[in-house]
């Protein structure tokens, strides 16, 4: 589970919060010129990119604010928490790589040969 620090109520479970969705998208300028695919795109298109992502969240069973976070995807780790209204922080931590999160060590299954078995290991 997450630890969700809000920022009127302090560090939380995630289970009090919901998700909003991508933060700092803007309403269109005009939008009774818009059309219905360029609706759509406002709707529905969002990025989904591989590390820090800006998001939105509500701690909805404690104080009901709105609130900006800057979470890892890859690691979940929180690198920031914001109030809505305010500019994207600056990412304190580089992007996650783009190699994911699977071991390069050898697979758990795999059984151990007798010379390469840690000490006191047993097949």
């Amino acid at each position: 589970m997450l630890l969700i620090p809000c920022p009127n109520c302090g560090p939380r479970d995630e289970t009090e919060f919901h998700y909003g969705g991508q933060a700092h998208v803007p309403y269109p300028e005009n939008p009774n010129e818009l059309s219905d695919t360029e609706w759509s795109r406002y709707l529905f298109y969002r990025e989904n990119p591989k590390g820090i992502f800006a998001e939105r969240w509500v701690h909805s069973t404690g104080c009901r604010q709105w609130f900006n976070m800057l979470r890892d995807t890859v690691t979940y780790d929180i690198q920031a928490v914001y109030p809505m209204g305010v500019p994207r922080p600056a990412a304190p931590v580089p992007p996650a790589a783009d190699t994911g999160t699977a071991s390069t060590g050898p697979a758990s299954t795999t059984p151990l040969s007798p010379s390469t078995a840690p000490e006191g290991a047993t097949k």
